[in-house]
């Protein structure tokens, strides 16, 4: 008995302190003071169930020992629910149950040693309200609390007025891009990244064949940017004029607040396509679901950076920047029980701009296949989304009229 208690004691009281002081969300921290208060009822049980054992069964620390192993086998079967259904590591899993195992068994033998519970209808009442408390804290913090809400953050573009250089041998088109987050969530920003591009537009004066259409449709999906599906406008693809982020990878966006970010697209002044279109987008993770650490050194495919084997098949010929970011759980017994992880962003150039890859993987298995279910758990998981803003059109006349 004391085994099993000081065994479950010692592991639930380090993870409610660190609960307590490390939570990212308030029922976190009031997990952190049940696990705390539960360890503390065990050790209390420790020292009754020694006394029980030196001294004889007494009805006040007997009833002690019987309340604090069932504490222990509330908690233990508990913890073996939530390490089952989110934990990964095996030995953990195995402790739980055979903890609980355990703590039945001494609940057991305290019960068969005390020859009478005084005040029976009391303890019942004790027990069945800390198991209520119990299970309603768990069920709060680890299934409805995670799932209750979602929240997107918004992305603006707001086109200014061009400027002229002095030699009037270039114009400038400043570019508002503003962030607002509504929500009383905040997010880390993974990668932000801004492009424009220049494109040329002919209309037929005749419907396309059926053929060439359906050969244009196809080639809808290929593309980021948009692409018309007119019987009359024939596709030409754009051309790039300018890209870079706009919010540096790691920082994060605060709940409720809002930022305004300007960049300035530099344009020749014989620039002759038809018009400009301007993109934007954004990558987060929900700050309450984890804790991003400094981004490292960026590494670079083009000086021998390995990339996942499905960044290879994805993208076969494009250069790529990886920046990966250590991470932890947003609670102790998740840190504790889950394979450590990191966060890796590939930022992939293309014709059309950068495409931001993300990827939350254990250290060492960066290179799996994520099936689209395993993505889709792990997006919900950490609460990733992207924000996209565009295509905003401006048709070159315009930009250029406002100088």
């Amino acid at each position: 008995m004391v085994l099993v208690l000081l065994l479950t004691a010692v592991p639930v009281g380090w993870c409610g302190f660190q609960d307590f002081t490390e939570a990212l969300t308030f029922a976190g921290c009031v997990t952190g003071v049940a696990l705390m208060s539960a360890a503390l009822i065990m050790v209390l049980g420790v020292a009754a169930v020694v006394d029980c054992w030196v001294r004889g069964a007494s009805s006040n620390f007997g009833m002690i020992a019987l309340i604090s192993t069932g504490v222990a086998l509330l908690t233990n079967v508990l913890l073996a629910l939530q390490i089952w259904n989110d934990g990964e590591l095996v030995v953990f899993k195995v402790l739980t149950i055979v903890l609980s195992v355990g703590s039945l068994f001494a609940v057991l033998l305290v019960w068969r040693r005390l020859d009478a519970i005084p005040t029976p209808k009391r303890v019942a009442v004790a027990l069945i309200v800390s198991t209520a408390v119990a299970v309603t804290n768990f069920s709060y913090q680890y299934l409805f609390q995670p799932y209750r809400r979602e929240a997107t953050p918004l992305v603006q573009l707001n086109v200014g007025k061009a400027v002229l250089s002095a030699d009037r041998k270039a114009f400038s088109v400043p570019v508002d891009i503003k962030l607002v987050n509504h929500s009383d969530l905040a997010f880390y920003v993974l990668g932000a990244e801004f492009h424009a591009m220049g494109e040329d537009v002919t209309v037929s004066r005749t419907d396309v064949s059926k053929s060439k259409w359906r050969e244009e449709a196809e080639k809808w999906a290929m593309y980021r940017e948009k692409h018309p599906l007119t019987r009359r406008e024939v596709y030409q693809p754009g051309q790039l004029v300018a890209a870079q982020p706009w919010i540096p990878a790691g920082n994060w966006v605060e709940a409720n607040d809002e930022s305004l970010t300007r960049t300035v697209v530099q344009l020749p002044s014989d620039t002759n396509f038809d018009k400009l279109t301007f993109y934007a987008s954004l990558s987060l993770a929900r700050k309450d679901r984890l804790v991003l650490q400094k981004f490292a050194e960026s590494g670079y495919s083009w000086r021998g950076k390995v990339l996942p084997q499905w960044v290879k098949d994805e993208k076969k010929e494009n250069d790529t920047i990886v920046q990966t970011a250590g991470m932890r759980e947003n609670n102790a017994i998740d840190n504790l029980t889950r394979k450590k992880r990191n966060v890796t962003t590939f930022w992939i150039f293309g014709p059309h701009g950068v495409d931001v890859s993300l990827a939350i993987a254990p250290v060492g298995e960066e290179d799996r296949p994520l099936s689209s279910q395993t993505i889709r758990e792990v997006g919900s998981r950490y609460g990733l989304l992207d924000v996209l803003a565009g295509p905003v059109e401006e048709t070159l006349e315009e930009v250029k009229a406002g100088r």
